[in-house]
């Protein structure tokens, strides 16, 4: 097992006095090529190239004298050295830190970051990464090759950004372009880079007391199942309102968290919309009543969340959306739960008006490989007085994916 593993981070910037006594004193360094080829170590020193951290800590735990490892920026902020300090390999490390990617993204931006989300691109988190930018008004995306900024850009469609991407960190090929996320496609990019992506409503720099929070709760009213008279509203598109009970219910069902896309079909004035943004997942609210989007509009405003909103009829409308991780169906019928059931979401929560209307969902859902839930739920509101308003009813349906 090694005698001592010490990690350093490195920004590009000279390396401390302490880096440069533990690459002194290594008979083992690892690194990325462009590390390697900087510090030109003499031929004693063993070189192990870092592409899979693992297979470098497994070398490293046989070595016999003392490791170095070389990684850009904080090893500690999505670098190596949670891989390093697994129990299997048994060593305890020294970490010697660097300014991170991240912080100096933002350093060059001139922005504030404690307000920011943090997220890794890859092949496999790529869409979730896309969803916390549709979701959160500043968001850094450490980026990978095939998950790099035109990626992001292309998956995020038609939801206006502003991408900040800071290619080459710390090396003399260092560049800063500032672009409309429209614009990021028709450039070629270098790796590495972070990009960060930042618009939409919320990006007032207030502060806050925790990272990554722009404010303690989004919006002016804590809490969630909201009263109806919370949501603003007028005419005839009040009368559409659903209870906070049932909305409760479906949110509750639906489970929306970060990273998460929900499409809130039938959204109204968006209730439920907001309340899904308000736990952090991406929302495409589906209204076909132009006053009620104008109305979902100004709710997704005044709670400092983002609400995409698309104005149109399902299922004609669903074709060209994201793909769904959950799905709301406040209305449209048989063909429109068809056309979800088809994209596959891992959950699609469903009100129906009665008992025939929630059998037939229910066996359309169990056709497309569903396990369905399904409940009526019976509420009524009181007001200090005693006065009563009128009792609702709904049949609630939870279908998931088997």
């Amino acid at each position: 097992m090694a005698d001592r593993v010490t990690v350093i981070g490195w920004d590009g910037s000279p390396l401390s006095a302490a880096a440069r006594a533990a690459l002194g004193a290594a008979t083992m360094v690892a690194g990325a090529p462009h590390h390697l080829r900087i510090l030109k170590l003499p031929p004693s020193v063993e070189q192990i190239l870092l592409g899979s951290v693992q297979l470098a800590a497994r070398r490293i735990a046989e070595h016999r004298g003392a490791a170095v490892v070389l990684v850009d920026g904080d090893p500690g902020f999505f670098g190596a050295l949670r891989e390093l300090r697994r129990a299997e390999f048994g060593f305890e490390v020294e970490v010697i830190p660097a300014v991170s990617a991240v912080s100096g993204a933002f350093a060059r931006a001139g922005m504030a970051w404690d307000d920011a989300k943090v997220v890794v691109a890859h092949s496999r988190a790529l869409r979730r990464a896309v969803n916390v930018c549709r979701a959160y008004p500043k968001v850094a995306v450490l980026t990978a090759p095939g998950a790099g900024p035109v990626e992001l850009a292309l998956l995020l469609g038609d939801v206006p950004r502003t991408f900040v991407i800071c290619e080459a960190l710390g090396t003399e090929r260092e560049e800063t372009t500032v672009l409309t996320s429209d614009k990021v496609a028709d450039h070629s990019w270098r790796d590495p880079n972070v990009v960060l992506v930042v618009g939409g409503s919320g990006t007032s720099d207030s502060g806050s007391w925790i990272a990554g929070h722009t404010a303690d709760y989004p919006g002016p009213v804590r809490g969630w199942a909201l009263p109806d008279e919370i949501y603003a509203s007028s005419g005839d598109v009040a009368n559409e309102k659903r209870s906070a009970a049932s909305r409760a219910m479906a949110v509750a069902m639906l489970g929306p968290r970060t990273g998460d896309l929900l499409w809130d079909i039938g959204a109204g004035i968006g209730a439920l919309a907001v309340e899904a943004a308000r736990f952090g997942a991406a929302v495409i609210a589906v209204e076909r009543d132009p006053d009620a989007c104008g109305l979902l509009t100004a709710n997704a405003r005044r709670f400092g969340v983002q609400v995409q909103v698309v104005c149109g009829v399902a299922p004609a409308v669903l074709e060209d959306l994201p793909e769904p991780d959950i799905i709301r169906i406040g209305c449209g019928g048989m063909p429109v739960v068809a056309a979800c059931a088809a994209r596959r979401p891992e959950r699609i929560v469903m009100t129906a008006a009665d008992r025939a209307q929630a059998d037939s969902a229910g066996r359309l859902l169990g056709s497309y490989g569903y396990a369905v839930d399904s409940e009526l739920l019976r509420s009524m509101r009181f007001d200090a007085t005693g006065g009563e308003f009128p009792e609702t009813a709904a049949f609630i349906l939870c279908a998931r994916r088997s």
